[in-house]
């Protein structure tokens, strides 16, 4: 896996090798996405990225620690088996049937509640975190699964409700792995193609509002291979790949070194 990994970072940055030769370097890391202009910057589309990647986890992540505080006490326990299964169904849809069915029924819905479009950053984002969301819920109730037996005689003991040891023990004892499982959702999500291509409206541009039409990285290299392989936009693909991989990188070693913390703590 590692060797896998390597092998798409030098295939990348071999690639990107003409445009800092060339001296395009500065075009493509740009703000300017003009390509009938001779622009090629994807500096918006890693902003665009970093925004809806951020709203997602944003939306998600309150909505995981619910379920698991439901699924670990506050709920029915036969209901909370339900909620689990569900969680655990959730991860085999394909992303393509969320995207489908949001164009079909969140997109008008948003366009005829709040105006615009309703192709923009908010509806990828909220579509996204639903993706997401089953990810976090497993984390999450993974790392309270461990730590819970440690705690609960303790808390017993102290006369804690269920919900005192949920908010104000089992939390603060796994925030560092609250924290791993939000930076591993952010990564899916900034990983996701398919919700970003149809649903965020793939304008080239920093959105100044969440109703703003908006285009990430994985959208932008779908569109350009999809429509043009001749001219100097072709390397922005490249440039656009390798600004993922490397952002994928940083949070997985960011999560895995939580997480490590986390035990040896």
């Amino acid at each position: 896996s590692g060797a896998a990994v390597l092998c798409l970072l030098g295939f990348l940055a071999w690639f990107c090798l003409p445009l800092a030769s060339g001296g395009n370097l500065a075009n493509v890391f740009g703000w300017d996405w003009r390509p009938f202009h001779g622009a090629y910057g994807i500096l918006p589309m890693v902003v665009g990225s970093l925004l809806l990647s951020g709203g997602a986890v944003l939306i998600a992540f309150p909505a995981a620690l619910a379920i698991c505080c439901f699924v670990h006490g506050l709920g029915p326990p036969r209901l909370a088996r339900w909620v689990l299964a569900i969680v655990h169904a959730m991860t085999g849809i394909p992303t393509i049937l969320y995207a489908f069915v949001s164009a079909m029924l969140l997109v008008p819905f948003l366009r005829q509640g709040l105006g615009g479009s309703g192709y923009s950053l908010l509806t990828a984002a909220v579509v996204l975190a639903v993706l997401i969301l089953p990810t976090l819920v497993l984390l999450i109730h993974s790392a309270w699964l461990g730590a819970a037996p440690r705690v609960r005689m303790t808390c017993a003991a102290l006369g804690l409700t269920r919900a005192q040891e949920l908010f104000r023990v089992l939390v603060p004892v796994t925030r560092r792995a609250l924290l791993s499982a939000g930076l591993l959702g952010f990564g899916r999500a900034i990983g996701d193609t398919m919700i970003a291509l149809l649903l965020s409206g793939n304008a080239a541009q920093v959105p100044a509002s969440p109703l703003d039409s908006m285009r990430a990285l994985t959208a932008h290299v779908a569109l350009v291979i999809a429509t043009d392989s001749q001219d100097a936009s072709y390397a922005s693909v490249f440039a656009a790949g390798l600004v993922l991989l490397l952002l994928t990188a940083v949070i997985s070693l960011a999560a895995r070194g939580l997480k490590s913390h986390g035990t040896h703590g």
